[in-house]
């Protein structure tokens, strides 16, 4: 088995938590209640992160 880390066809704004979750085969609401945690008690810093995976991960509708 041979997984590979994408944005999720599953989005909300970009992908990224569903591609998370489907990576770690999670519920992509858990991956996005628990990023907005992070986000908001980690002054914002998770922003960053998910605009550096946005850019990173590869989109899976273009492979």
């Amino acid at each position: 088995m041979n997984k590979k880390l994408m944005k999720s066809d599953d989005r909300v704004l970009a992908g990224v938590c569903g591609g998370l979750a489907e990576y770690f085969d999670f519920d992509p609401v858990l991956v996005r209640v628990a990023y907005a945690f992070l986000t908001l008690f980690t002054a914002f810093s998770g922003l960053l992160l998910y605009i550096v995976l946005w850019i990173v991960m590869p989109d899976k509708s273009r492979m």
